[in-house]
Parts: C-alpha cells; structure tokens; sequence
C-alpha cells in the first residue's frame, strides 16, 4: 500500500494512519482471553473467571495497550515502506471523520537530515606532537621519590623550610570572635605544597620548633567554607615540631620497590618513559581528535532533528541532577536546572554525531575487531594484570561499545587527517600534561 508522506517544514512530516476497529478489538478480545487463563481474582478459582467479568475490571488497560502497539506497528510499517529514517518518536493524535470501521491518526515526527560535508581537502588543521625527554623522566623519578619519602625530626634551632612536614596548634578569629573549622591541635602538613592556604605556608614558613606568631588570613572569595569566605581572620599558630624529609636513593632498591623485576636503574628509567609516552599518545590523540572535529563541523552542513536536540538536552539535566545529588545538594532532584543552559552543547553533540556517523558510513571507518582488541590491550597494558582487565572489557557490552566509539572517532581523526591541510606543532611534555 502506498503511504503518502506530507512535508510540514524542514525535517517535520506527516503520515496518517488507518487501522481497522475489528482488528483492534479482535486483538483486545484474544488478550482478555489470555488474562482470563491466568488472573487471580476473589471468589473465583485459578483460570476460571469469566471473561466478562475479566473485561470490566481490564478492558480499559487492554485496550489502551492494543491500541499503542496496533499504532506504533502501523507507524513503523508505514515508515518502513516510506524508506524514512525517524529521529525520536512521533507525536500520534486520533483523527476525527475516519470511514466507517476504520480509526485514523496522524503522525507527526521528524526525520533525519542530508549531512552534506564540504572538500575536507580545504580544512585546517593543527595536529600536536610531543616528546617524553630525560626531564621529564626525571620529573616523574622525583615525584615517585616523594611519594616514598620518611622524616626525620629537625634540630631545635631550624627554621621550617619547602619539603618539611610540620606539626602545629593554631587558632583563628574573624572580629574576635572564633569560627568553625578554625582551630587545630597537632595539625600537620608540607610546608610548599599548597596544602593551605598561601599566606598560613608563608607565615609558618622560617619559623622554629616552640616558636609562636599571629598574622592576618583573607580568605579567597570563592573560598569552599562559605561562612568565612572573603573574609580576613587573625590566627594564633605554635610550631610543635619540625621534620626534615628524606628521599630515597635512586638505586636498585628504589626499582624494585616500584615493581621493576630487573632491580635496575636503566629498566627503571626505561618503564617510567613506557608509562609516560602511553599517556602522551592518549593526550594528543584527545587533543588532535578535538582539533578534527571541529573542522568536520565546520565542513558540515545539515538541519538539527529537534527531538534530538530535546533529548540530549534532558540527558544532561539529568547527569547534572546527579552531579548535584553526588555532591550532597539537597533535594537535587527538584532542583530547577534550566534546559536551554545546555542547548548550545546538546546541538553541537548532535550536529557532531550526525556528521561522524554519516563519514564512518560513506567511509567504511567502523571498528575492526583487530583494532578493538589492540585498543583495550593498550589500555590494560598499564595495569599489574593485564589479562583481568581485557576480561574485564570483553566480559560487558556497554564497556566494549565505549571502546568501539574511541575507536571510531581515532579512525575518523586519522581519515581527516590524511585528507586535510595539517599544520604540525610541537608542545612540551609540561604544557600537554597540564592541560585537562
């Protein structure tokens, strides 16, 4: 049967629907039937209430199931036969003036758009590369030496220094009057290693063992102690004690203390280089992968389906409501969040996704299950027991088809990159790895 399509704007269209009344009743009558065999209802025996008996109680609910799934098979078919590509669901109203024995309804959706990509061979792009030296090696060497560090008391006439861990008392008042969270016994903390706030670290730092000095605090503006925010606080602090850190050596020991099963220095050295260039290949791949999609929005032209727009748009209230319940905010769920805060980030995600899947289409760029397992292979490589974690991958679908969807984007990254004008760029270890 021919299905007329009506065009109402852009991605909207219209299909009206017919469906015979004997068809839905016959069905409503064959489930009640069902029901009937199986209800529990007082005063009868187990499948033998009566069938009318069974329609008062659930004709109603029957019906109203009958007619969705009669409706929603119709919609479908009809879309089928249509060669429609729905986007989100329809908006289906019962028509009056229908012929005799026939219902009528209209269905209003929307479609998916043309996606019509521009001469990627046009497209500028930066693509960033980076090298894991000898400092940086000896950064990560450092920080893992501090991780390991001991301490020893200090004598009684050093001063506090950067790297020391001290124990002190302190006290403070905001107008002579002491607050919550102000005062403190045998507090300690790394004196150059912002664990307080600047001026508490410069006040004690050069400071003696038995040594007492009051001084001036302002709180930061944005300070997470909202009663004390932007206010300034006299505090009263006593050094009680001053210890000296002491690093390990740089040796076997040290190597095999990290896991390093050769115990030497050299093998050492050469992990820690592994581990940071794993990380350095996923920051620029992150990094050159934003550079891309931004040019393939750009090379894109197509309509947005609103209904898709709406939907990711509720997903992300939705995950802010849970940001919110996870951070403690009370009644989270009721908080009024409002929608078009996230309108511009939904309609990019979706002009975004419309794209990707229309090039990996056209392109032939899904996933080959070679690429997925290397994927989740350099991904477990970096744990103790990699084999756990591939199960661990391979053992749920939701997580494979996470790994499936970087996979596709690197194929993607890669094809735009091959077509593109690229402008290479070198950064340093320091600036990518303090880039989030």
């Amino acid at each position: 049967m021919a299905v007329t399509v009506e065009t109402l704007e852009k991605l909207e269209r219209k299909i009206t629907l017919t469906l015979p009344v004997n068809v839905i009743q016959s069905e409503v009558d064959s489930r009640l039937k069902r029901l009937a065999r199986t209800v529990k209802m007082d005063g009868f025996r187990p499948g033998k209430v009566p069938v009318n008996v069974v329609a008062q109680r659930y004709g109603y609910s029957v019906h109203y199931e009958v007619m969705n799934d009669k409706v929603g098979e119709a919609f479908a078919q009809a879309a089928n036969e249509a060669k429609l590509r729905v986007a989100g669901q329809p908006r289906i109203t019962e028509k009056e003036g229908a012929p005799e024995g026939q219902l009528a309804f209209d269905a209003i959706f929307e479609v998916y758009p043309e996606v019509v990509i521009g001469d990627l061979a046009t497209a500028e792009v930066e693509k960033l590369s980076a090298d894991v030296g000898d400092a940086a090696i000896d950064k990560t060497l450092e920080i893992l030496r501090k991780q390991r560090r001991t301490f020893g008391q200090r004598a009684q006439a050093d001063a506090a220094q950067d790297g020391d861990r001290v124990t002190v008392d302190f006290e403070g008042k905001i107008d002579g009057e002491p607050f919550q969270g102000g005062k403190a016994e045998d507090f300690q903390f790394l004196v150059g290693e912002g664990q307080m706030l600047k001026e508490f670290e410069d006040a004690v730092r050069g400071m003696k063992a038995g040594e007492s000095k009051t001084f001036p605090l302002a709180f930061p503006a944005d300070y997470h102690g909202k009663d004390v925010a932007g206010k300034t606080a006299d505090f009263l602090v006593t050094v009680k004690k001053i210890e000296a850190a002491k690093l390990p050596e740089v040796n076997e020991e040290l190597a095999k203390s990290l896991g390093i099963a050769e115990g030497t220095v050299e093998a050492l050295r050469a992990d820690i280089k592994k581990n940071l260039e794993r990380e350095v290949k996923f920051r620029l791949q992150a990094r050159n992968k934003q550079a891309v999609m931004d040019a393939l929005v750009a090379k894109a032209e197509l309509d947005l389906p609103k209904s898709i727009v709406a939907a990711e748009m509720d997903r992300m209230v939705e995950g802010a409501r849970a940001d919110l319940k996870q951070r403690g905010v009370k009644d989270a769920d009721k908080a009024p969040i409002p929608e078009d805060l996230f309108r511009p980030q939904a309609e990019r995600r979706v002009r975004l996704g419309l794209v990707v899947a229309e090039l990996v289409r056209a392109n032939g760029l899904e996933a080959k299950p070679e690429q997925l397992r290397a994927h989740v292979e350099e991904l477990a490589a970096s744990y103790e027991k990699p084999e756990d974690v591939i199960r661990w991958y391979y053992g749920d679908n939701r997580r494979l088809a996470e790994v499936e969807a970087v996979v596709i984007e690197n194929n993607v990254t890669e094809f735009v990159l091959a077509k593109a004008q690229v402008k290479a760029k070198e950064v340093g270890f320091d600036e990518l790895m303090a880039q989030q």
